[in-house]
């Protein structure tokens, strides 16, 4: 076997990335060559919102109202009272309203809405 061929082969390769690296290398230059052109874009969006809406009131004391035409409202009107006609026989109406602790009233909303959306734009250049 010869001992000098390993040395051979890394001195041709170390010749050959010289030799790569003296090559001459060419460019060329680019210029546009365009005097006008346009760029259109087109966007299209979708949007969904769902919705939940839930309410509770709540009252925590007593509420009692008492409303009425021809009908004699005691100054302390209360539950129970006695109410009359102030000309008895002739049209009235009378109201009576008692609410307790609780729940007044309750609201629930579901609800989606969706947007759609499409856009498009153009843009025109020059040279």
């Amino acid at each position: 076997m010869n001992k000098d061929l390993p040395l051979a082969i890394l001195m041709g390769g170390l010749l050959g990335v010289l030799h790569g690296f003296s090559q001459p290398s060419y460019s060329a230059s680019v210029v546009p060559n365009f005097t006008r052109g346009t760029v259109t874009s087109e966007t299209t969006t979708n949007t969904t919102v769902v919705e939940t809406i839930r309410q509770i009131e709540y009252t925590t004391g007593d509420s009692y109202t008492v409303s009425g035409t021809n009908i004699n409202i005691p100054d302390n009107p209360r539950p129970g009272a006695t109410y009359t006609q102030i000309n008895p026989g002739e049209p009235f109406q009378f109201s009576e309203t008692y609410l307790g602790p609780g729940i007044a009233s309750e609201t629930s909303i579901d609800r989606t809405t969706t947007v759609e959306s499409y856009t498009t734009s153009i843009s025109v250049f020059t040279q």
